[in-house]
């Protein structure tokens, strides 16, 4: 039995969060999963959001489905970690696989 694993080399164009599995992350993930190029990922206590060049979470959007209000700063509550370039604004977190993408975000 072989347990070779390959690893992916070079730039893969994607970007993604971990997601505690609380009320508010199966919001999000249940938000997410409608759009196109996002998978997601549940395992256990942890929910996985993988997306092809940009993510972009809409606080409005959230705070919808949850009933009340929800903010950037209660996102990064819920995040454990993420790759790709993250941009936070007042009302949404993005999230690019490209860094020269979120330029305009930062200069």
């Amino acid at each position: 039995m072989s347990n070779n694993v390959e690893l992916e080399k070079g730039f893969n164009n994607k970007c993604g969060v971990t997601l505690s599995d609380s009320v508010e992350g199966r919001v999000i993930a249940d938000i997410m999963r409608e759009k196109p190029d996002v998978v997601v990922t549940l395992f256990p206590a942890l929910i996985r959001i993988d997306g092809v060049g940009k993510l972009e979470f809409l606080m409005e959007e959230i705070s919808e489905e949850l009933g009340r209000d929800f903010d950037p700063y209660s996102f990064q509550v819920e995040m454990s970690t993420h790759y790709g370039r993250m941009i936070m604004l007042d009302d949404k977190i993005l999230l690019f696989a490209d860094p020269e993408e979120a330029m305009q975000y930062i200069l």
